[in-house]
């Protein structure tokens, strides 16, 4: 009696969990983000990952539509995180309606420790531009139903918001998008119901996937502009261990410095501004002295010919205000010394 009791119970507290890591049937190849459930019942109709991608995340209300760009302008200029994008259409077929999906996922956002940066429902100018799934129109995206499913929905009862979490690894973004279809469409492939778009962003530097600068492009570098870049040579953040893959772009200095006995370099650390001056010289100036001691004691360099500086963030060669432009601006410079 008592297991059965058990039983009752246990789908008893099931039906009242709005939120769920199962659906129907999703599409093929698909899977939820761990990051975020699912709203219970819901199946993932459209599917798309891309390792890398830059994305315009509203943070405000609107201040005006501009007509000659015949884009909106936002009191605050949207968020520009890049990183790892997960994008996942979900649709909840039946009686569920956008205002029950919406507040469920702003829970569960609450719940898993983001703070809401935008929500629609408490923007008074929300409903003087309709135009918040235009950018639907246009998505290359992995779907068992039009691709024009959400650009072609009622946008009477859209609800959008944007929510940010902090964490060291790289903070994580997500948009939200909540639709209504009144009836099912066969046009479309839509079902009578509710749709939700969630897109997550995971925060992270571009992985430079270049060819390693060979010894001789950094021979003709520094002869033409006197310095050379490299971004081949790699660290944990805040750290200063020199990780295996740096090997090549190391291989490629030290038979630089082979081929020409005479050359002697500063080699020179460069940071982005994350963080404050001193601690960007420090670390700079360390991740310096790590190249200079690796090439001395794994590849035979004299270490009078090597002299290790840090610039911290000083020599930008990009803004600082995207991640994009703080991967470039994290680097090392080799310049010739006499």
């Amino acid at each position: 009696m008592k297991s059965l009791r058990a039983i009752l119970l246990f789908f008893f507290i099931v039906a009242l969990v709005p939120f769920s890591d199962a659906g129907a049937v999703d599409v093929a190849n698909s899977k939820d983000s761990p990051l975020l459930r699912r709203f219970a019942g819901s199946s993932i109709v459209g599917y798309q990952v891309k390792s890398y991608e830059e994305y315009n995340l509203q943070t405000s209300t609107f201040s005006r539509y501009n007509l000659e760009s015949k884009k909106r302008e936002y009191v605050k200029p949207p968020l520009k995180p890049a990183g790892r994008l997960t994008r996942l259409w979900y649709e909840a077929a039946g009686d569920t309606g956008a205002r029950e999906v919406f507040r469920n996922y702003l829970n569960e956002l609450n719940e898993r420790g983001f703070v809401i940066l935008y929500n629609s429902k408490k923007d008074p100018e929300a409903n003087r531009w309709n135009n918040y799934l235009a950018p639907f129109g246009a998505m290359d995206i992995k779907t068992n139903r039009s691709n024009y499913i959400f650009f072609a929905a009622d946008e009477s009862g859209v609800c959008i918001a944007s929510a940010k979490k902090s964490r060291p690894e790289g903070d994580i973004y997500v948009y939200l998008t909540v639709v209504e279809w009144g009836k099912s469409d066969a046009v479309y492939k839509a079902k009578r119901g509710t749709y939700a778009a969630v897109d997550i962003i995971e925060t992270q530097p571009m992985v430079q996937k270049m060819v390693a600068v060979t010894a001789g492009e950094m021979s003709q570098s520094l002869t033409v502009f006197g310095k050379v870049a490299l971004y081949g040579i790699y660290f944990d953040a805040n750290k200063w261990d020199i990780k295996p893959a740096s090997r090549p772009a190391l291989q490629e200095i030290a038979t630089l410095l082979k081929q020409q006995p005479a050359l002697k370099l500063h080699v020179v650390g460069h940071t982005d501004n994350v963080g404050g001056y001193e601690s960007n010289t420090v670390l700079s100036k360390r991740r310096a002295e790590a190249v200079v001691a690796s090439l001395v004691n794994e590849f035979g360099i004299a270490p009078l010919r090597l002299t290790a500086n840090g610039a911290a963030y000083l020599a930008p060669v990009a803004s600082n205000a995207t991640e994009t432009g703080r991967a470039k601006n994290r680097r090392f410079e080799l310049v010739p010394r006499s």
